[in-house]
């Protein structure tokens, strides 16, 4: 049974149905166009459910039909459910966010800087300060992502293969921080893998497996029934798949295998979910960490979570939009203008690799959840969603 919101007449929520209506024919366009093989899209306002759409194809091979409960592997959107994991035990007074990272994870006491010289070689220097847990949560540790660009302390990510799913978070921890830091901690956003550090961080804080915790204090209170870091076997027949091609480049797509268990609880990436349950996190959000009786963050957490944390720090990479900062695992708003898409100041947001996204708006107290595996076409459908909503609103 899926577990989403009532359902209101979307003008009783001050939406115009036409509106929602050419929401549903843009992305069936885009379906029709053989650019999307489905979606699952779902927007919610005042607690009520405004619009809750399955469209297309969950399996372009098997030609079955999307469904309401299909379940989408959600990459990079696993990183604000860890962040949210971390900021429970924040709460709990059981870490600081200016704790340094190695008093926990202490592999990470003598991690280098690498400074890279002219002819290419890498120079290692101390940090001026250590990487904190703040810096692990708004992307500011001097991490990075070996998958974004080429640079010389990516390809050494690259080289040493560090994203390894037969390793446990444990063994990846280790290894990560035998390499050197890109940047000096605490001054450049630049994503990265510190979301899976900061997973392995809540294990040893915890004292549970990052699934375990989830599962216990997480996803269980808030009735998070299909999410997880696998699909079990009596779930395949629900499991969203992208085109076998890329419909722009031709190139092969290629997605997690989440059909078993592995080693690894990637923080930063590794869970499935469905619209329905993400919608669940989302609502706890803006109801400012409580949802049915389950509370999971103070309300002035759920404040300083989805507040800028970077105060003009410079960016490294085109993921953080003009006009946004970075909170505590989430892109926040800064203020209405700037941003090439629709929404309003205080508006936070993210989402993952493969196209899925979602938007949380506490002005308009509005959320809307897209989920969709078309990494390619990711951008773009991102951009659609969210100004095919905000234009359906009239009052």
């Amino acid at each position: 049974m899926i577990h989403a919101p009532e359902r209101a007449a979307p003008e009783s929520l001050g939406f115009s149905r036409a509106g929602l209506n050419r929401l549903s024919a843009a992305l069936s366009e885009q379906i029709d166009k053989q650019r999307l093989p489905g979606v699952v899209a779902m927007v919610v306002r005042r607690g009520k459910l405004a619009y809750f759409e399955a469209l297309g194809q969950r399996d372009p091979v098997s030609g079955d039909a999307m469904r309401p409960d299909s379940i989408f592997r959600i990459y990079s959107m696993t990183k604000p459910v860890v962040s949210v994991a971390a900021m429970m035990l924040f709460d709990e007074g059981r870490l600081f966010l200016s704790d340094p990272v190695a008093k926990y994870l202490p592999e990470f006491k003598n991690t280098p800087v690498g400074v890279v010289r002219a002819d290419g070689v890498i120079d290692h220097v101390p940090p001026t300060r250590a990487m904190t847990v703040q810096d692990l949560l708004r992307h500011t540790s001097g991490l990075t992502y070996e998958i974004l660009a080429e640079a010389p302390i990516r390809k050494l990510y690259a080289h040493a293969k560090i994203y390894r799913r037969d390793w446990t978070n444990e063994d990846f921890s280790k290894a990560l921080a035998t390499l050197p830091l890109m940047y000096q901690p605490g001054t450049v956003w630049d994503y990265s893998r510190a979301t899976d550090v900061l997973g392995r961080l809540v294990e040893v804080v915890s004292g549970q497996p990052l699934r375990d915790f989830f599962q216990t204090r997480i996803f269980g209170p808030l009735g998070m029934v299909d999410t997880g870091f696998h699909v079990p076997p009596s779930q395949l027949h629900r499991l969203a798949e992208p085109f076998a091609l890329d419909p722009d480049s031709g190139a092969d797509v290629k997605v997690l295998d989440v059909r078993e268990p592995v080693a690894m609880d990637m923080g930063g990436g590794g869970l499935v979910s469905t619209a329905a349950d993400y919608a669940r996190l989302c609502q706890m959000m803006i109801n400012g960490g409580q949802l049915e009786g389950h509370r999971l963050l103070s309300r002035k957490t759920v404040e300083l979570m989805t507040s800028d944390h970077l105060g003009g720090l410079p960016s490294m990479s085109e993921l953080l939009p003009p006009g946004h900062g970075f909170g505590l695992g989430f892109a926040v708003r800064l203020q209405t203008g700037i941003a090439p898409v629709a929404g309003s100041e205080g508006l936070y947001f993210w989402g993952g690799m493969a196209g899925t996204t979602f938007f949380i708006d506490p002005k308009e107290d509005l959320y809307a959840v897209l989920m969709v595996q078309a990494p390619g076409q990711r951008d773009e459908v991102r951009a659609l969603f969210r100004n095919l909503v905000y234009a359906a609103i009239g009052d």
